[in-house]
């Protein structure tokens, strides 16, 4: 599923898109999510792009590891 458009979506949208996207599956050693957003919870990381800040790919980008 493609992330909301900040332009034509809500905020629920949007934090429903996150939370579903990365749900915690209690697994760390296979998930390792928490260490891509550094210890942050999704919906904190993404928190511009729920607030229609920013858009969805400018905030990942800020994850992305080098």
């Amino acid at each position: 599923m493609k992330a909301p458009d900040i332009n034509s979506s809500t905020r629920e949208e949007r934090e429903d898109y996150i939370r579903s996207t990365y749900r915690c599956i209690a697994d760390c050693d296979m998930c390792g999510m928490c260490k891509v957003f550094h210890g942050k919870q999704p919906e904190l990381a993404f928190s511009d792009y729920i607030e229609g800040a920013r858009d969805y790919l400018s905030v990942l980008a800020d994850y992305k590891q080098a």
